[in-house]
């Protein structure tokens, strides 16, 4: 598949240009020199690379691959992690003073945008799994319920997966508030992975962000705006409030070949490291920490029977059973070593 970015980049700095533009190591190097390779592709806003936050190659190009591939209308890069993406998401989603119902068992940079958007919440309790000891996915009876309560809140805004890799009725719970006028707001943040193996845990969602620094090959910070409904000039211009004006184009360039990577080979590689024996002969991190601490962790970190939500794909294992985490199996990533 293409990189336009990436192949913009790459245009441009192969050309050798006298550089009258930021940043100020003028392409050349960074110290230390194996960081050399980077300052060539680490620009700013020009003609031929694009500007991240208004209509135009080749960022049109790059962003609408990831969208084809998530099946949303459109995508928006975000180099300031799922942060940007749950204000960005929010400030979309609702006005000043709206009530949200609001999972309780989101990031703090939803507790953040509460305060930054004057938005009132509504808490969605998760129930606890006494057997993982960790919280459950969001019933959706106690989603119907809450709307039926507040017939006012628009917004709902939920986690799924959880940190712990927990999954939520998603296209439930879209279905209820789209029969009252409302949005579904998703953090996705630790699913970036999870449409590679063959799975949509988005389905019904009108906004998604995930974090392709988190559980794929990317850069760190960069993450991805997806959303249905919405223009792309609103999203544009909403997410330029939230994130830096001098957006990384290294950043950038990794989460177009990161998808390259991933559709060529790195989803085989995933599904394949999902799999025993590759997950098979390593140890649980329970174990390691036990070593490394010298500490007894709790049971719900060994490798015991899981909950049927978790998002691990279990494959041949006994039914009942699984690995607490992924291991992908990953030979080679989308980026070259430095020379």
């Amino acid at each position: 598949m293409p990189t336009p970015l990436y192949d913009a980049l790459r245009r441009y700095a192969d050309r050798e240009p006298i550089r009258f533009h930021m940043p100020g190591h003028k392409g050349r190097s960074f110290p230390p020199a194996e960081l050399k390779w980077l300052a060539s592709i680490d620009v700013t806003e020009l003609p031929e690379t694009g500007n991240l936050y208004e209509a135009g190659e080749p960022f049109d190009s790059a962003q609408a691959l990831w969208a084809e591939l998530f099946g949303f209308e459109y995508c928006q890069f975000l180099t300031d992690g799922s942060t940007m993406g749950v204000h960005t998401g929010l400030a979309l989603c609702c006005k000043p003073g709206d009530r949200v119902l609001i999972d309780r068992n989101c990031h703090r940079s939803a507790f953040n945008a509460l305060a930054l958007l004057d938005l009132e919440p509504v808490w969605l309790e998760r129930p606890w799994l006494k057997s993982e000891n960790l919280p459950g996915p969001i019933p959706p009876g106690d989603v119907e319920t809450a709307l039926e309560k507040y017939p006012d809140i628009k917004t709902v805004c939920i986690t799924s997966p959880t940190y712990a890799g927990v999954l939520s009725d998603i296209g439930a719970v879209s279905r209820m508030i789209h029969a009252r006028g409302g949005k579904l707001f998703v953090d996705g943040a630790h699913g970036a992975h999870l449409p590679f193996l063959g799975l949509a845990p988005f389905w019904g969602a009108d906004c998604v962000v995930v974090s392709a620094h988190k559980t794929l090959p990317a850069m760190g910070q960069t993450a991805l705006l997806f959303v249905n409904g919405f223009e792309p000039e609103l999203v544009r211009r909403t997410a330029s409030i939230f994130g830096t004006s001098s957006p990384s184009y290294p950043m950038l360039a990794s989460l177009d070949v990161v998808r390259d990577w991933m559709v060529r080979w790195g989803a085989e590689e995933y599904r394949c490291g999902a799999q025993p024996p590759h997950c098979s002969g390593l140890r649980p991190p329970s174990e390691i920490m036990r070593l490394a601490e010298g500490i007894s962790l709790p049971p719900f970190l060994e490798v015991t029977p899981c909950p049927p939500r978790s998002t691990t794909p279990c494959g041949d294992t006994p039914t009942g059973s699984r690995s607490a985490f992924i291991c992908p199996a990953i030979r080679a990533g989308p980026f070259p070593p430095p020379s």
